[in-house]
């Protein structure tokens, strides 16, 4: 049995990470965006961004919902990305309870 479930939560792990650098570049995008270092209208900037958007927009949005109003300061990407290493950590050491 562990033969199967170690992989996969390793797998589990790294599409974790995978997501952790998708959040990070979709910020970065936006701050490039928002300071008009990259154009929208560049075909393959739009899809990467909107690629971005439909990617975390669902878990941003759950966690907006909840976060207080700062005044245009939205830190829900670091509360994800907090969170996703917190599940990240406890898949790890999962991994290594049943594969020891």
């Amino acid at each position: 049995m562990d033969v199967f479930i170690v992989p996969l939560l390793g797998l589990l792990g790294k599409l974790i990470s995978l997501y952790i650098w998708v959040v990070v570049i979709g910020v970065i995008l936006s701050w490039l965006t928002a300071f008009n270092v990259v154009n929208m209208s560049n075909q393959f900037v739009s899809q990467v961004s909107y690629f971005i958007f439909r990617a975390t927009e669902p878990a941003l949005k759950r966690i907006r919902n909840f976060m207080p109003n700062l005044g245009g300061i939205d830190i829900s990407p670091v509360v994800l990305i907090l969170g996703l290493m917190a599940v990240q950590e406890m898949v790890g050491r999962l991994a290594y309870r049943i594969g020891a």
